[in-house]
């Protein structure tokens, strides 16, 4: 909390400029002025303008303008159920895009009441207090409240944003994004700064690398959550009650350096309806080719080596010797460099004689390349006169590019918000990349550190500062880079990458935590991480499995870390050892065989995954998720744990520390579940002891459910399909209905009558299993049949609504029942 502006004397209000005197004496009282359908203005001392909008029964958003000033009016965060925003951002006055429901409006003398049949704001009318109340079955609860002294900033000590809140006991907070350390925020610190910290501590490194200033509250008594997201690009800073002052009470705070304070507040109830909110609030997830669901291989060391074609024709020869399944391999910035030196989109001919035979041979083996590309031009970069007699770069006040420490040597960024920037990077992609034959951009170090206030941006013809909105810069960088991709081949989907971002960016890339330490701590809180960052509408996300810097995993690390990374939506093995070594599947060959089969069951599980990820894009449900959010009800799942949801049907129980052949793992209340492996049954609300060995991870699917995979035998370059349905039935009677997604898993014909569909129902009785199976569409994979598979100890009879069974037998570990449809 900034103190109350004081003279040099006693510090009371008497020795305050008459101005500030004034002001601080009292609150602004606010009067309403204007109400235009769903938009409420008010106006406080004739000084101060607050708009209200109400936007769903559940949404309401508060844009608080101290001196009446709007600094930032466009938004590139808002894309309410849609694909995208323009280039130049959405009008902060836009309401496009939501239902804008009917609500009440009740004026008070000391007070305004606004209401939806979900949420109730109560605005105090002098210093404009906010009390929030949500509709439960005990009627309106109230769920926040502005802190009672001194809420905002208006203008009493600079020209930041400030909200304060009152924090209550019962409070538990999730999210701001990809965070280190515990799940929970309550008593942290954090700051919303994106920077390249290479080798952080998953535990207490802060800042990182993304800007998502959303979180969500969850009320331990009401055991109702609410979200809150405020709309800026600034830097800012979020403090969950680690700062305690006594003349305010316990409170919590927002802080903002640059822009508005304007925030969304999401009265949602559970934390999944607030999760899949604030996502579509943000815009539609991004439906990534299938592809990209599997194995990226990468490395440093392979692109920094100087014979580094050889050594990338290695990795295929190793991957056909040990029979790794992969997809795709990031294509570290090696390929650019001279020297230690990395130029993007300088092919280095020395390390790379043959850019497009390099990169036929890689589709040739049915591995695509992600190459690396930076939005930073070193000064010595071969194109960087180019750039700056084209006016391309973020400037200083007198005109000249602003040079900044860069990798290995200073250069500038490039400005996106500049439109022949924007132009000339999409050209850039298409010449230097895609017309290579190259499929992906992998989108790096792209946090755009400046940290000067003094650097200038075109805006669109509006110049600002640049430290104003930093994380716009990464945002425009990816959808330049998307839009390339989707012009040069128009017939696919495009598949990027980005290490940073901000709100909103799940509507172009998949994601990754960066540069991560190797260490079991870091696997631990690294789980944690993504979890957090999956509430916060960004789960198309993983980490650099085994560690990427640091010394090199010994195998059980790297082995636990496999097991782990298979269930991630990104699973990429990169690292940068300080030994100069590459984390390889083959690296210690004791566990190379686990690894390999380790891959084929991330393999056999795709078509679950990519049904997830449909479900993500169509539904904006997340793909992972921490326990809370299936089971709100269980208050054990709040608790500090390292467990992690694959969509709601598995339940990963990841082995975090060395040693271990055992796990104990706590199975939410609210549901019983099947040990995966052996089928064993477990009730619900208890903590059990799984089998933790190298061969496989411990794994529960929730009892009533249905997990579509890839049956198909498949080897290195030898794709092959076949669905199969995993079935886990009620033990005792009970329904259960599915519907999974097919298409041809990387085009754009599912927007046509490219697409198929399976509908499977099951109903449990005391001596049979009823089953009830159609596929519609050209999509649909069956070929002559479908295989069930179900727990070897279902021995109930097998009677089918559709179709005929041609075979029923137990097979290992299985009940294998085939089908013909």
């Amino acid at each position: 909390m900034p103190p109350i502006p004081q003279g040099q004397g006693s510090g009371t209000i008497e020795d305050l400029p008459k101005e500030i005197a004034m002001s601080m004496s009292r609150n602004p009282f606010f009067s309403l002025i204007a109400k235009e359908g769903n938009r409420l203005a008010f106006l406080g001392d004739a000084a101060h303008v607050v708009h209200v909008f109400v936007l769903e029964e559940d949404l309401i958003r508060v844009m608080l303008l101290p001196g009446g000033d709007l600094r930032f009016p466009r938004t590139w965060a808002i894309a309410p159920g849609q694909d995208d925003v323009p280039v130049e951002g959405r009008d902060r006055l836009d309401l496009s895009g939501f239902s804008l429901p009917a609500y009440g409006f009740e004026e008070r003398p000391d007070e305004f009441v606004i209401a939806t049949p979900r949420v109730r704001l109560t605005i105090r009318r002098e210093g404009f207090l906010c009390r929030w109340e949500m509709q439960s079955g005990d009627g309106w609860q109230v769920v926040a409240a502005d802190r009672p002294t001194q809420a905002y900033n208006f203008g009493w000590w600079d020209d930041k944003v400030y909200h304060y809140l009152k924090r209550e006991r019962d409070e538990m907070y999730f999210g701001i994004g990809e965070r280190a350390g515990d799940a929970n925020r309550l008593g942290q610190s954090y700051r919303l700064c994106n920077v390249d910290p290479m080798g952080y501590s998953a535990r207490t490194t802060d800042p990182l690398y993304k800007h998502i200033p959303f979180y969500l509250t969850w009320k331990q008594e009401s055991q109702l959550a609410f979200g809150l997201f405020y709309d800026t690009l600034s830097d800012c800073t979020f403090d969950m009650g680690k700062e305690l002052d006594n003349y305010h009470g316990h409170y919590r705070y927002f802080k903002a350096d640059h822009g508005d304070l304007d925030y969304y507040f999401f009265a949602g109830g559970t934390v999944a309806e607030v999760t899949r909110r604030f996502t579509w609030l943000t815009g539609k997830p991004a439906f990534t080719p299938k592809w990209g669901l599997g194995y990226s291989g990468s490395t440093m060391s392979y692109t920094d080596a100087p014979d580094a074609q050889v050594r990338m024709a290695e990795f295929l020869d190793g991957c056909r010797e040990h029979d790794i399944l992969c997809d795709s391999f990031h294509l570290s910035s090696g390929y650019t460099s001279i020297g230690p030196k990395r130029y993007v989109f300088n092919w280095n001919r020395e390390k790379f004689p043959d850019p497009a035979g390099f990169v036929q041979s890689y589709l040739d083996n049915g591995v695509k390349l992600c190459p690396n590309i930076k939005p930073c031009l070193l000064h010595d970069h071969p194109r960087f006169a180019e750039a700056e007699a084209a006016g391309l770069f973020i400037k200083d006040p007198d005109g000249s590019p602003t040079r900044v420490q860069f990798w290995d040597e200073t250069g500038a960024y490039l400005d996106f918000t500049n439109p022949a920037t924007y132009a000339w990077w999409k050209a850039r992609v298409t010449d230097a990349l895609l017309d290579y034959g190259i499929a992906s951009t992998w989108n790096d170090n792209n946090e755009f550190e400046i940290w000067s206030d003094k650097p200038l941006v075109d805006g669109f013809g509006q110049p600002r500062r640049a430290c104003e909105a930093k994380p716009l810069q990464t945002l425009l960088m990816i959808k330049a880079s998307r839009e390339a991709q989707a012009a040069h081949t128009p017939d696919k989907r495009p598949f990027l990458i980005s290490r940073s971002g901000a709100a909103g960016m799940q509507r172009y890339v998949q994601t990754w935590s960066g540069d991560n330490y190797t260490s079991w701590e870091t696997l631990r809180y690294n789980i944690r991480m993504g979890l957090g960052l999956a509430l916060c509408g960004v789960s198309n996300t993983g980490h650099d499995i085994g560690g990427f810097s640091g010394p090199k995993p010994e195998p059980e690390l790297f082995l636990r870390w496999v097991q782990h990374g298979v269930f991630l939506p990104r699973f990429s093995i990169h690292s940068w050892n300080d030994d100069g070594t590459a984390n390889e599947p083959w690296m210690y060959p004791e566990i190379t065989p686990h690894v390999r089969e380790l891959i084929k069951f991330r393999y056999r599980l795709i078509p679950y995954l990519y049904d997830l990820l449909w479900r993500y894009h169509d539904r904006f449900e997340p793909m992972m998720r921490p326990t809370f959010h299936d089971f709100p009800d269980d208050p054990c799942c709040f608790a500090e744990n390292d467990e992690m949801l694959i969509g709601g049907k598995l339940l990963v129980a990841s082995v975090v520390e060395p040693g271990q052949r055992a796990r104990a793992v706590y199975l939410p209340q609210g549901a019983n579940w099947y040990d995966y492996w052996s089928g064993e049954h477990f009730a619900g609300g208890q903590e059990i002891v799984l089998p933790a060995p190298w061969d496989r991870p411990p794994l529960l699917a929730r009892e009533g459910s249905i997990l579509p995979l890839n049956l198909a035998e498949q080897h290195f370059a030898q794709p092959a399909d076949e669905r199969g349905f995993a079935l886990f039935p009620h033990k005792g009677e009970g329904v259960v209905e599915d519907t999974f997604f097919e298409d041809d898993g990387e085009s754009l014909a599912y927007l046509g009558d490219g697409r198929g569909e399976w509908r499977i129902r099951v109903e449990a009785g005391a001596g049979e299993l009823s089953l009830d199976l159609a596929a519609s569409g050209s999509a649909v994979v069956h070929a002559e049949g479908v295989t069930i598979l179900l727990p070897r100890q279902e021995i109930r009879a097998i009677r089918t609504v559709s179709g005929r069974v041609v075979g029923n037998a137990v097979n290992g570990e299985w009940r294998e029942v085939r089908l013909v449809l």
